[in-house]
């Protein structure tokens, strides 16, 4: 499990400040546009992470009802289904993998990146059936792989065949959601399967999937937090309650993952030793973006768009907090 780089007595203060500089400080002044309060918050979950256990636990619902906001939650199979909503207009928060925001950015979403959590490489993977004769990646060459078009294991796909010598259209992609990929998965329809935890660790540990490659080595796999730029922006309040809740979770859910798996487990629909499983492979403690994290997802808008697997050049700069995009790194072979 991957642990902030921060000391935890210093973690939530540190996230503070970085936040204030990005216009999102705990405790501040109402901005401009920030002159009415919400009745209520939409928030994206998917079933994995803190987002999700912070729904379990209440705390922020419990916060913010003191504030006369309710919270509603709506549960979303990927990222791409998640910001497809925000983007709609039917959710103003939610956590997706590194790919998500790019092809949401490219279609024209007006999000904000508010926050990340930390590497978390091993909560992803290819994996195989445990009797399949493909034992490495390079043998993935001209068979059927099958992934969430769009999510956060797509890049782990692009640099795992880079690494194997193969080129991305040396596979037969075949992009199903988690659920239709598993059906198609055990029945042998598709030859391997990129995906993410908890149902990495369901596959592993329910019908003996086996792994050709994690991410470890090939991709940072940080989650992301996002809004809705508007109500970012009119609700700064409210982003930053959500953030705080996080951290404060963050902060008790990486000492206990037993813990974490017993709260979780009835949440997401697994059992608890699948649950545990993923919860170790979580990296925990949440922090604001930095110029190097943007930096990291610019090279991903860079491959995507090299690939042609989104229609334009994006500068992810253009979705950070107004008062941060100065600070962000230059977006590489994007158009200005």
């Amino acid at each position: 499990m991957n642990a902030s780089t921060l000391p935890r007595r210093h973690a939530l203060g540190a996230l503070a400040a970085a936040l204030a500089v990005a216009g999102l400080g705990f405790g501040s002044a109402p901005t401009a546009h920030a002159q009415t309060r919400p009745t209520t918050l939409r928030i994206g979950f998917q079933k994995y992470g803190t987002l999700t256990l912070l729904k379990a636990r209440g705390d922020l619902d419990r916060r913010l009802a003191a504030q006369g906001i309710s919270v509603r939650w709506t549960e979303f199979p990927a990222g791409p289904q998640l910001l497809e909503g925000l983007n709609v207009g039917s959710v103003d928060f939610g956590t997706v993998g590194e790919a998500p925001p790019i092809f949401a950015q490219a279609a024209g979403a007006d999000l904000v990146y508010v926050a990340n959590q930390p590497p978390g490489p091993a909560g992803e993977a290819i994996i195989v059936p445990k009797d399949s004769a493909l034992r490495s990646v390079a043998d993935l060459k001209g068979r059927k792989v099958a992934l969430n078009k769009g999510s956060n294991v797509h890049y782990l796909l692009v640099k795992a065949l880079e690494k194997a010598g193969l080129r991305y259209t040396d596979v037969q992609t075949v992009f199903l959601p988690p659920a239709d990929a598993r059906a198609a998965f055990e029945r042998g329809s598709v030859d391997a399967w990129v995906i993410w935890d908890p149902f990495l660790a369901a596959a592993e540990r329910q019908i003996g999937a086996r792994q050709l490659a994690d991410g470890t080595g090939l991709v940072s796999n940080h989650q992301f937090y996002l809004a809705a730029r508007p109500y970012a922006e009119q609700h700064p309040q409210v982003i930053a309650a959500i953030v705080e809740e996080l951290a404060r979770l963050d902060g008790w859910a990486e000492s206990n993952p037993a813990a974490v798996a017993a709260l979780l487990a009835p949440q997401i629909g697994l059992d608890v030793a699948i649950t545990e499983q993923a919860a170790r492979r979580f990296a925990y403690g949440v922090r604001a973006i930095t110029p190097e994290v943007a930096a990291e997802q610019q090279k991903i808008a860079d491959a995507f768009h090299a690939l042609r697997l989104i229609p334009k050049p994006i500068r992810i700069a253009d979705a950070l907090p107004r008062a941060r995009t100065t600070a962000a790194a230059p977006a590489t072979g994007a158009a200005r």
